[in-house]
C-alpha cells in the first residue's frame, strides 16, 4: 500500500477489505520511537483507505507487545525537552488507534505489558489467547501511567488491583472480567478475529464508521445528549448511496454491493 512500503517494525496486509497489522520487533515487540511513528502513519493511512473497512492488530511470535523499550529512557532524560516529546509521541500512538475511523480488533496472542496492554485496550474489540496475559508493571519501575485507559475496560476494583500489584491478568481472567469478548486457544485466535472482521466488512461501511464515531463522542455524554447525537448520524446516512443500496438489497432479497458513499 502506498505510504507503507518502508515499514521496519510493522507488517501490513490487506485482503477483502480487512487490514492485518502485525507488530514485528523481535524478540518481544517492544515499543520504541520508530514503532510508534510507524503506528501513527499506518493507522492514519488505513483509516482513510477506501478499500479498508476493518483492521486487525496482533503481534508476531509469542508476544503481543512487552511495552516500552526502556533502553531509550536514559536518552530522554539527557535530551532537552526529551520527555515532553516522548510523552506526546506515546499519546499519539494510542490516540491514532482509538480515533481510527475503522473498527480495530486486537488479537492478543501473548503478553501485553504496560504500553502493550494500553495498545490492546484502545482497540474496539479484544480477543485474547488462553496463554496471553495483560499486566501494568509501571509500579515495578518507579513509573505511573495507563490508569485512565485501564479504567475504560476494567471495573474500579480490578483496575486498582492491576495497577497497584502489577500482577499478570491471564486470558481466562480477562474474559471473566468482561475485558475481552472471547478467550481462545492461540491457534484459533486469528481465525476468530478474521471471522468477526468479515462480519463487520459486510455491513454498510459508512454506517460502521458512524457507529465508531458515536462510541468515541458519546462515551462521556449524558444519555439524552448521546442518543440525540446518534439520531443525527442516522439522519445523515439516510441519503447516502450505500444506505439506499442496503434497503434495496433487503427488499430484493439479494446481497448488497457497497461503494463507500
Amino acid at each position: 500500500m502506498i505510504g507503507l512500503d518502508d515499514l521496519q517494525r510493522l507488517v501490513v496486509t490487506v485482503e477483502s477489505h480487512i487490514a492485518t497489522v502485525t507488530i514485528a520487533t523481535p524478540p518481544v515487540n517492544a515499543q520504541d520511537r520508530r514503532l510508534r511513528e510507524e503506528l501513527i502513519r499506518t493507522f492514519d493511512i488505513l483509516g482513510m483507505a477506501p478499500d479498508v473497512r476493518v483492521i486487525i492488530l496482533t503481534g508476531a511470535g509469542k508476544t503481543f507487545s512487552a511495552g516500552a523499550d526502556l533502553s531509550e529512557r536514559p536518552g530522554l532524560l539527557a535530551e532537552p525537552g526529551g520527555y515532553a516529546r516522548h510523552n506526546r509521541l506515546v499519546r499519539a500512538s494510542f490516540d491514532v488507534v482509538l480515533e481510527c475511523p475503522k473498527p480495530v480488533i486486537a488479537a492478543v496472542n501473548g503478553a501485553a505489558i504496560g504500553a502493550g496492554c494500553v495498545l490492546a485496550l484502545v482497540c474496539d474489540i479484544l480477543l485474547v489467547a488462553e496463554e496471553a496475559f495483560m499486566s501494568m508493571t509501571e509500579v515495578d519501575y518507579g513509573m505511573a501511567g495507563g490508569v485512565r485507559h485501564v479504567l475504560r475496560s476494567f471495573s474500579q476494583s480490578d483496575a486498582r488491583l492491576m495497577i497497584y500489584t502489577a500482577r499478570r491478568i491471564t486470558g481466562p481472567e480477562l474474559y471473566r472480567m468482561n475485558v475481552a469478548s472471547a478467550c481462545l486457544p492461540k491457534e484459533q485466535l486469528l481465525a476468530e478475529a478474521m471471522a468477526i472482521a468479515n462480519q463487520i466488512a459486510a455491513k454498510v461501511p459508512l454506517a460502521v464508521v458512524a457507529a465508531k464515531r458515536s462510541f468515541g463522542l458519546t462515551e462521556e455524554m449524558p444519555l439524552r445528549d448521546g442518543y440525540r447525537y446518534e439520531q443525527t448520524q442516522t439522519a445523515a446516512l439516510a441519503d447516502t448511496e450505500d444506505t439506499k443500496e442496503a434497503m434495496a438489497a433487503f427488499r430484493e432479497k439479494r446481497k448488497p454491493v457497497f461503494k463507500g458513499r
